[in-house]
């Protein structure tokens, strides 16, 4: 009996302990600004994700990264609830430059478009595809 008490309380301990952890990376050079929830609220395992981070009013240069975790405190809290509640902790690092895509006029065929209908858009946008599978080089579709 003490022997399946100790399998029950191995993996207890081992579920408990297991971390979730996610990181996006943009490639933008980060800057020292950081944002952080520690305690971001999600739901019946995860299935409802925590309130999007309006990320455009704390870097108005872009995002450089995204971390996601559920650490063990949030872990903890979790199972603590049935996971109903599971708190995640989200750290968005700003990037220190400009957020404008840099587009090599070399390396890139550039567009401007005058766009007046949805056929017109569309139809733009496929032409902007083919071209950029053709070339295997981005394009910049500009509409105005």
């Amino acid at each position: 009996m003490t022997l399946s008490k100790n399998i029950v309380l191995v993996v207890l301990i081992i579920a408990i302990s297991g971390c979730y952890h996610a990181k996006i990376t943009t490639g933008l050079d980060p800057s020292t600004t950081v944002y952080e929830q520690t305690f971001a609220s999600s739901w019946i395992f995860g299935l409802v994700p925590p309130k999007t981070v309006e990320a455009a009013e704390h870097c108005p240069n872009g995002v450089a990264m995204v971390d996601t975790e559920i650490s063990f405190v949030n872990g903890l809290i979790g199972t603590l609830t049935f996971n109903i509640y599971t708190p995640m902790h989200i750290k968005v690092t700003c990037a220190s430059g400009s957020a404008e895509l840099d587009v090599d006029s070399d390396n890139s065929e550039n567009y401007t478009v005058l766009t007046r209908t949805q056929e017109e858009f569309t139809e733009d946008i496929q032409l902007a595809s083919e071209k950029a599978v053709e070339t295997q080089k981005p394009v910049l579709l500009k509409v105005k």
